[in-house]
Parts: structure tokens; C-alpha cells; sequence
């Protein structure tokens, strides 16, 4: 099976190899030396999560704008959300958030079931921030998910910060809340001029 998305290849088979694609509108050294870092700061933030105890595919080599990683048989979590689910995905958010990985694509069809672990995947654009704005950005890109793909969706989100709470910081529920009024606001106003 071969993906196309906006940054990279991604063929699956025995292993999953995911090829960062050139992007002809830049300079082509610049989008070299660009893909070769994103390339390598995936790897260390797959690595890094895992070490974590965050279930992620281990990665089996590195080399220039490609990564060979494990394949992850499963099911994604998307198809299978429970709130039992979206509790233990706040957990597992909640330690790499305390390690300061922000995952940049926190949604369910970024995480695998699989064996009865939940397995991140798709560290693309994932970056290292200690900031609690990145923190809550990453939080309120999977509540959005969330109300977008599911019907119980408020059931999910509170599951979700439940066990966020368990081991991470509160300011950074707070912080997402605080950006989903910021939409909101935002949205009233354009309303207001329309």
C-alpha cells in the first residue's frame, strides 16, 4: 500500500518506509537540508516517545530523508473509540507532553490499537517545546478531531482529560479550553461583519 501525503511517501508492506517528498517551489539545497533535519527529528521523537513508555513503532533505520519503521498490525482508533480509549490516548499525551514532544497531529487516525496498547504514529510534524501554548495546541487539535469524527465526542473529551490529569499539568487543559474560546470569539466576530 502506497500514501501520499503533503510531506511524505509512506509505503507499507513487511516494514513501513515513509520518504520525505522534495518540494519543487523551494531552493533545492534548502528543501535538502530541510528534509534531511525533519527526517532525523522524527526518528529521535519515535525513539524518544517509546522510551517514554508511549507505544510507537520502533524505528529500524534512518537514512537521509527516509525512515524504516516496525508495522504496527491493527486497528485505527478512529474505528474503534471508546472513552476507555480516549482516556488512556490522555495518559500517554500527558507523558510526552511531560517531556516536552509536542506531537503536532494529535487525531485518531494518527494511533493504531493494537494488542491492547494504543501505538502513536505520524511524528512528522512533531517538535520538542516547552511551552504550555504548544501543549494546548496539540490538546485542542485532538478535542477538534474529536467533535469532528465522533457523536459522543464531549464524552471522549472528558475521558481524555481525565487521564491527562492523571500525570500531566493542568494549565495545559486549561490553556486548550482557553484556545477553543479564542475560536469561538473569532468566529463570533466574523459572524458579526458577515
Amino acid at each position: 500500500m502506497i500514501y501520499l501525503g503533503g510531506e511524505a511517501e509512506v509505503v507499507i508492506g513487511d516494514v513501513v518506509v515513509k520518504r520525505r517528498r522534495v518540494k519543487r517551489y523551494r531552493i533545492r539545497e534548502i528543501d535538502e537540508v530541510l528534509r534531511l533535519k525533519r527526517t532525523r527529528t522524527e526518528a529521535k521523537l519515535i525513539s524518544l516517545a517509546r522510551r517514554l513508555g508511549v507505544p510507537t513503532p520502533i524505528v529500524l533505520d534512518v537514512e537521509e530523508d527516509t525512515i524504516v519503521m516496525e508495522r504496527i498490525h491493527g486497528i485505527p482508533v478512529k474505528e474503534c473509540m471508546s472513552e476507555e480509549i480516549s482516556r488512556e490516548i490522555g495518559r500517554l499525551v500527558a507523558k510526552m507532553h511531560n517531556a516536552n514532544i509536542v506531537h503536532g497531529d494529535l487525531t485518531p487516525m494518527n494511533m493504531i490499537l493494537s494488542n491492547d496498547k494504543i501505538y502513536f504514529v505520524d511524528f512528522g510534524l512533531a517538535f520538542i517545546d516547552n511551552r504550555v501554548e504548544a501543549k494546548g495546541v496539540d490538546v485542542h487539535v485532538y478535542f477538534e478531531s474529536l467533535k469532528a469524527g465522533f457523536e459522543d465526542w464531549e464524552k471522549l473529551k472528558k475521558a481524555f482529560i481525565e487521564g491527562y490529569l492523571e500525570v500531566g499539568r493542568e494549565e495545559v487543559i486549561r490553556r486548550a479550553e482557553e484556545i477553543e474560546e479564542r475560536g469561538r470569539y473569532v468566529e463570533k466576530r466574523l459572524g458579526e461583519r458577515g
